[in-house]
Order: C-alpha cells, then structure tokens, then sequence
C-alpha cells in the first residue's frame, strides 16, 4: 500500500504547495514512486506547479524525475449509494487507483474547511502543517491567552486533526504522524521566534505534533514556480554553480526530508 503524504492548513499562505512539490520532487528523484493529487479543486496551485514542469520539460528536452499528477476523477451518480457525498467517492476512486502502483501518495489540500480536506485529514499516514512562524499562523493550531501569551485550547483544525485520529483508531490504521512545520522563518525577530517556538513546543506535548524546520523566506521559491522547478532541479536547468542562499536552501529540504521521517526513505541528496 502507498504512504499518504497529507500537506494541510486550513489558512493560505503558508507554503503548502511549495511543500508538496518539493517533498514530492524529492521523493521521485531518490527513486519512489510518487503520485499526487491537488484537493483545491478552485485554485489547483500544485497541480498548476506540476503543469508548469510538464510545459517546461516539453519546451526544453530536459526529462526530470517527477511525481505522477492526475485531477479527481468525476463521480458517476448512478454509482453513488443513498447518502453517499461525491466527494468522497472522488477522492476515495483516486486514492485506490494510485495505491497499488505508487510508493507514496502526495495530497495537497485547500486554505479552507472542506469536504474533501476533511476525509483527506483521515486517510493520511503523514500529516504536514506547515504555518507562518507568527502568532497570526499560530492561531490555527490553538487559542492564546493575550496576556500570557499560554495556550487556552485547541483550535477547530486541531480537533478536527483528533477526530481523524479517532476515525483511523477505530478502523484498526496506524496512528496520523503529524509534523507542524516553522515556515518562512526570518533571520530577525529573534524574541517573537523564540516565544512562538516555546509556544510550539507546550502545545505539541498536549495535542500530539511534532514540530520541524520548513524553508526559509527565499525569492528562489517565486521564480521557481513558474517553471515548475524545485531546488533539486537547478543543475539541471544549466545552472552550476549555486549561490550560498541555494545552498542554504538545499539543506533546509535535507533537513525537512529527514524530519518526516518516511518508512523506506533514505535521503541522498
């Protein structure tokens, strides 16, 4: 069976389809067999990633090791049983199709609360929440006290985390593994970095998370998007010498790839 890599936030903003591409990327170019599926069914930004690196291979005769995009499939409804939401019968046809051929699935969800992010949350074996390193982001995981500056409680993504744990317990599946990612993290602000880390820190005891380094605020992530590159591709692209922020760059990937900890994964690059 596929590992199901789920990339989720219910804010956007955050770097989850720059995550899902990179990690995606990464795995495909240590040999996986990697699909993806895009849950935003508006706005597509990680299928319209893979797209753009479908178009530039094309134009380039360059060939890249890539993971295996495909859209929902439609549902049928004569095949819908009473009650059943398409939706489900959607994601669930794709899932099946792409398990017994694929090493790991990469699913990117929507900035919002839907359907199809909701049954996403309960299928995952792997669960990536990548959030701005801000008080702002913060409070999609929990609620602060102002004063303090304490956690008060979940928030609704959190529990809505719990209730795809409860789901996975109850059909006998692995337990979620689920990573919180420290996105865009900027060289200043060190005090605010702190607090928010030690914030981090109190709450992934009490809900269950484990927190990583994600990338950093990096212009190279915004040009390479429009060629559906990733920071393994560049040497690839002509480019042979990088700049010590790609370098930086690079490692921040190493470092994201060995954090997930995936069952089978040796990262060499």
């Amino acid at each position: 069976m596929a590992h199901i890599i789920v990339v989720g936030n219910e804010k956007g903003g955050s770097g989850k389809s720059t995550t899902c591409m990179h990690v995606a990327t990464a795995l495909a170019r240590m040999g996986h067999r990697v699909g993806a599926l895009d849950l935003d069914l508006r706005q597509k930004t990680f299928g319209r990633y893979v797209e753009n690196r479908r178009a530039w291979m094309a134009k380039s005769g360059v060939k890249l090791p890539s993971p295996d995009y495909r859209d929902l499939p439609e549902a049928d409804p004569a095949t819908l049983a009473p009650g059943e939401n398409p939706f489900d019968q959607r994601l669930t046809a794709a899932v099946a199709n792409m398990d017994p051929v694929k090493d790991f699935i990469v699913i990117d969800c929507p900035g919002s609360h839907t359907r199809l992010s909701q049954v996403a949350h309960s299928l995952a074996d792997t669960l990536v929440t990548p959030m701005n390193d801000s008080f702002v982001d913060f409070d999609l995981l929990a609620r602060i006290d102002a004063e303090t500056g304490k956690v008060k409680g979940p928030s609704i993504y959190a529990e809505m985390v719990w209730g795809a744990r409860q789901l996975r317990a109850q059909a006998g599946l692995r337990p979620i593994d689920w990573i919180v990612l420290r996105n865009r993290l900027g060289a200043q602000q060190m005090h605010n970095k702190k607090k928010v880390g030690a914030a981090l820190e109190d709450l992934s005891r009490r809900i269950g998370f484990r927190v990583a380094p994600g990338f950093s605020e990096r212009v190279i992530f915004r040009e390479l998007f429009p060629r559906g590159l990733t920071l393994l591709d560049l040497k690839d692209t002509g480019v042979d010498q990088l700049n010590l922020s790609n370098i930086a760059a690079r490692q921040e990937l190493r470092d994201l790839m060995a954090a997930l900890r995936l069952p089978n994964v040796t990262v060499q690059f």
